[in-house]
């Protein structure tokens, strides 16, 4: 086993943060060249008329994910040594809806809203300062939710794990699943350009 390079000692805290600056930088760039820093085509896949951040999010996921998968299995990645979030199921389902709403509304996640403000756009800096704001009102009101941020405690679980399948299995379930995301996305834009030009006419 050669990685995760950070476990098994290549290089040091410091490297490893610089190492994340450069990935962190590497990632908004792209976000930014793929049209992401803009809110309101990342609000268009609510809508379906431009399912872009879809297909973007989803290939990089399946491509890390059979990459990872592959290189475990040559022996190269030890992938129990990856870090897994721990899973908070009802927390994180609340949190998520949260967000989805926010994502909605204001059309920005936090990372692609750090993008657009990066790139100069007020309203990404306003969803920067807002979404800093609900951090420190979080931080404030923790004492009152600290329970519940707490429940449902599954620890760090997988789907393979949970659904007791090989990793393998559910490599090619979730590769299918892009497939029909992808072309489901492609229907979606069609119809709706579709209905779109017949409401212009």
């Amino acid at each position: 086993m050669n990685a995760p390079w950070y476990k098994y000692g290549l290089f040091n805290d410091e490297i490893s943060l610089v190492v994340a600056v450069l990935i962190g930088i590497g990632f908004g760039f792209f976000l930014e060249r793929a049209g992401f820093g803009s809110g309101r085509k990342l609000a268009a896949q609510f809508y379906f008329t431009d399912m872009t951040v879809l297909k973007v999010m989803f290939t990089a996921i399946v491509t890390a994910m059979v990459g990872l998968y592959y290189l475990s299995v040559i022996g190269y990645v030890d992938l129990s040594l990856v870090y897994i979030n721990p899973t908070y199921l009802l927390p994180q389902i609340v949190g998520g809806l949260i967000l989805g709403v926010g994502f909605v509304v204001g059309g920005y996640c936090p990372g692609t809203s750090c993008v657009s403000a990066a790139t100069g756009r007020y309203d990404g800096w306003v969803y920067l300062l807002g979404f800093v704001a609900g951090i420190l009102f979080f931080g404030e009101l923790f004492p009152l939710v600290e329970k519940f941020y707490v429940t449902t405690d599954m620890g760090k679980v997988t789907l393979p794990q949970l659904l007791n399948l090989p990793y393998g299995l559910m490599v090619f379930l979730v590769c299918a699943m892009a497939i029909g995301a992808f072309a489901a996305a492609e229907w979606g834009e069609k119809k709706m350009a579709a209905k779109n030009q017949g409401e212009i006419k």
